[in-house]
């Protein structure tokens, strides 16, 4: 399950700023991360499902400690790269359950876009679906 709150033990005294907080040594300081999801000072109408707003352009309009999936930084969830393969896996599965063919804006010959890796990136593919 999602975390709601994350914590940090401060390691040295700290001023936040000109804010008049002062974090002293070995405080504990909690992160409202479900909190902070639900702003609607960073996510207009934040309870409606809204794709759009991950998508690159709305990403690179906020800060990026407003979205705290796995946490952030070094000591960030010791279990991302397991929970990110884990829905890749899914999403595959689901996607084997259907049947996928070109169609009429599939480009054939297929053309590939070009990468530094020597990855072949297949460009401006589309593809019809049936379950």
């Amino acid at each position: 399950s999602p975390a709601v709150r994350s914590e940090r033990k401060v390691q040295s005294e700290y001023k936040l700023g000109d804010t008049g907080i002062d974090l002293e040594k070995d405080m504990i300081v909690g992160i409202p991360i479900f909190a902070i999801h639900r702003a609607p000072k960073y996510y207009p109408n934040p309870e409606k499902f809204d794709p759009a707003r991950f998508s690159a352009k709305e990403i690179a309009k906020r800060d990026s400690y407003v979205y705290l999936h796995f946490g952030h930084g070094p000591r960030n969830c010791v279990g991302m790269r397991f929970a990110l393969l884990e829905a890749k896996v899914c999403l595959v599965y689901i996607i084997s359950c259907f049947n996928t063919k070109p169609c009429d804006k599939t480009p054939i010959p297929m053309k590939f876009a070009h990468n530094s890796l020597g990855i072949l990136q297949p460009k401006d593919v589309f593809l019809a679906s049936e379950i």
